[in-house]
């Protein structure tokens, strides 16, 4: 269905007359489609009002449908327009006149190639090539080592939050919100906060086994800060996959003589799963977008891409930039685009929406 299709003849006179006034007021077909798109979308997404419907009634959902429609424009805009930009052939951070007039000589993937070339001590080399870009480069190196961090720090966040969770779901629990605030805290405190503790645990001396000078500058201290960070998205996403569940399952597996292992793994994994996978990519994508902690914990060895791209933009400013965070956007839209139809399948499990 398209908007002719929504309105009727007087309202699609009226929202042609009104683009014609703005592509005359402005004089670019950008600004134009801009207008048309904040104009329209509300008008596409209004639902049928009854017949009895007044004007007021009308008007008033349509000014609620604009305004989040501007919402939304005022949101997702700064993280569009980097893309476009990324492919930008020069060196800047805005929009040149070629690109404007979307001449195909103003745009360039020079800026993803850099991603691979950056650092290295001789990109125009053949014979060890891919050897001297995993060792150099340092948007590889950056990029490997965040998804190292990010993957174990997932691993431990998901297995420390779904014990979590499953203890509290449990009735006997005794001071169940006291504890539940206290392991959601760490994605209530200012992140800055939670860092300086961090460093400060982590810097004293003879305090953990197997490292005697603390766990400042080791791949572990990260890994166990991000995982800090990790476990209360775990715990939520697992909490409310648990509400509801109908625990005469888990005494009806006793009951057939399963033991707790066989219990959890056969009746109450599969019933969680989608809610510690959902946990699991939350947990995922705050690790791979953290800097605060690996600025306080981390030395020049362990930079991970966040680190990069503020060390870049006070030090280098490049457009490079701008194209590792299209990819990270590009992964981050995959995740939320699993975390969907991971919430849609939990929902089916549960009987809260038609198969």
């Amino acid at each position: 269905m398209t908007v002719l299709d929504k309105l009727p003849a007087p309202g699609y006179i009226a929202f042609a007359v009104a683009c014609v006034i703005a592509f005359l007021f402005t004089g670019t077909l950008v600004a134009t489609i801009g207008f048309a798109l904040i104009i329209g979308l509300p008008l596409y997404f209004m639902s049928d009002l009854p017949p009895y419907a007044t004007w007021p009634e009308k008007f008033g959902q349509y000014i609620f449908l604009l305004i989040c429609t501007m919402i939304f424009i005022f949101l997702i805009t700064p993280v569009l327009i980097i893309m476009p930009l990324s492919f930008n052939s020069e060196p800047y951070f805005s929009f040149t006149q070629g690109m404007m007039s979307l001449d195909p000589k103003a745009f360039s993937t020079r800026w993803y190639q850099d991603i691979m070339l950056f650092g290295m001590n001789d990109p125009n080399r053949v014979d060890g090539w891919w050897s001297d870009m995993w060792n150099n480069a340092t948007w590889i190196k950056a990029a490997f080592n965040s998804f190292k961090f990010a993957v174990l720090a997932t691993i431990l966040a998901t297995f420390f939050g779904t014990l979590a969770a499953l203890g509290l779901s449990r009735p006997e629990m005794p001071w169940r919100s006291a504890i539940t605030s206290l392991l959601i805290s760490p994605m209530i405190v200012p992140l800055v906060i939670t860092a300086t503790g961090m460093f400060f645990f982590y810097a004293k001396k003879d305090t953990f086994p197997f490292f005697p000078d603390g766990l400042i500058n080791h791949d572990l201290g990260i890994v166990l800060a991000h995982a800090t960070l990790g476990v209360p998205f775990v715990i939520i996403t697992v909490t409310a996959t648990l509400t509801g569940f109908d625990n005469s399952l888990i005494r009806a597996s006793k009951s057939l003589g399963a033991n707790g292992w066989t219990t959890f793994r056969r009746v109450i994994m599969p019933l969680i799963m989608p809610g510690m996978i959902s946990g699991a990519l939350f947990a995922f994508i705050t690790s791979l977008d953290e800097v605060v902690a690996v600025i306080f914990l981390a030395d020049v060895h362990q930079v991970t891409i966040p680190r990069q791209m503020f060390s870049g933009i006070r030090e280098q400013i490049s457009p490079t930039i701008l194209a590792v965070a299209t990819v990270l956007v590009l992964i981050s839209i995959c995740l939320l685009t699993t975390l969907e139809l991971l919430r849609r399948r939990s929902e089916r499990l549960r009987g809260l929406s038609p198969g």
